[in-house]
């Protein structure tokens, strides 16, 4: 009798805050599926939010991790955009229907048949994964394992939602961690000025956004130094939508970039008026994933990385919960 292989995989079983280590079967690739032998796998707050149980229905139990770098290990029936042995990454946006109003208008993000890697789907804190080769990406070669992961999340939906704010050119940032730290570096190589709003005295956050180039950084509860065109929270705090809204000019925008905010307290109208737009960012696109790839492969972006055992991934979301992480937390799954 043949023996199952296992895996040593991080499990989210229902009962917030709580991720224990299991011996899994290692998965079988189905059609057009490819098997990663995952090499790093990033921390993202999102991950954070579905350990909590701060989103709605995740599977359970569920591997989680959306920001994963793996190897080619097996290709299911039909599979042929990657090759055996290839380096490849896999995003939040798992699956899509292909057929909806969404899918077919080029916003695929919205589809409601949708599946997400490390809340609907497993994902990668785990020794091995199976992804949808078709919402895979091919990373560059300019950047190693535990500096490519946090590009898959971090960097595409900081990506998304810098483009949607437009041509402004004194940008806000709220919440200066993983994403924020990698997008700032795009604003920047754009031509634009970064202003960085941290938690209240978090001095290394500040001296981090200052070392990478930001105009100017301080507290959330300070007031912008010079109005801003444009800002971008990334910061799950509600509270921060209207003092974003009062730094921003007529005709500014107001990004709310995470998947979970606390609630949002109310604000007079005066704020908004004048023509300033407050609007979220939904998940990703593989078009924004292929765009900010070929950015990212174009100059070289700065990933501030803390390396961790998967067995150290509770240790990771805690710390980030904390506010004790600077920059990102990346997983090393498999040395081979």
């Amino acid at each position: 009798m043949q023996t199952v292989q296992t895996m040593r995989a991080m499990l989210f079983e229902g009962l917030p805050g709580e991720l224990s280590e299991h011996a899994l079967p290692v998965p079988t690739p189905g059609p057009g599926q490819l098997l990663l032998r995952v090499r790093t796998c990033g921390v993202c707050r999102t991950d954070l939010h579905v350990v909590d149980g701060e989103l709605d229905s995740p599977r359970r139990p569920v591997v989680p991790g959306h920001e994963i770098v793996g190897i080619v290990e097996e290709l299911g029936a039909g599979a042929q955009r990657f090759t055996l042995g290839q380096r490849v990454g896999v995003p939040w946006l798992g699956s899509s229907c292909g057929r909806c109003a969404w899918c077919t208008s080029g916003r695929e993000n919205l589809c409601p048949q949708a599946q997400f890697t490390g809340y609907t789907l497993d994902g990668g804190y785990a020794e091995y994964a199976l992804a949808d080769e078709r919402f895979c990406f091919a990373l560059p070669d300019n950047y190693d394992d535990l500096e490519a992961a946090p590009l898959l999340c971090a960097g595409l939906i900081g990506y998304r939602a810098l483009k949607m704010a437009g041509e402004a050119r004194r940008l806000g940032i709220y919440g200066f961690g993983a994403a924020a730290h990698l997008v700032a570096q795009v604003a920047l190589h754009q031509g634009r000025s970064v202003h960085a709003f941290t938690r209240p005295g978090d001095a290394a956050a500040q001296a981090f956004a200052l070392r990478l180039g930001a105009a100017w950084a301080g507290g959330s509860d300070e007031p912008a130094p010079q109005p801003l065109d444009a800002a971008l929270i990334f910061a799950p705090v509600g509270a921060l939508v209207p003092a974003a809204l009062r730094a921003v000019v007529p005709g500014g925008a107001v990004v709310c970039a995470g998947i979970h905010m606390s609630e949002i307290p109310a604000f007079p109208y005066s704020i908004l008026w004048g023509e300033r737009s407050l609007r979220s960012v939904a998940n990703l696109t593989r078009a924004d994933g292929e765009e900010f790839l070929r950015i990212a492969a174009g100059f070289k972006l700065h990933t501030e990385v803390t390396e961790r055992p998967l067995a150290d991934a509770r240790q990771a979301l805690d710390d980030l919960r904390a506010g004790r992480q600077v920059g990102a937390a990346v997983l090393r799954c498999s040395h081979r």
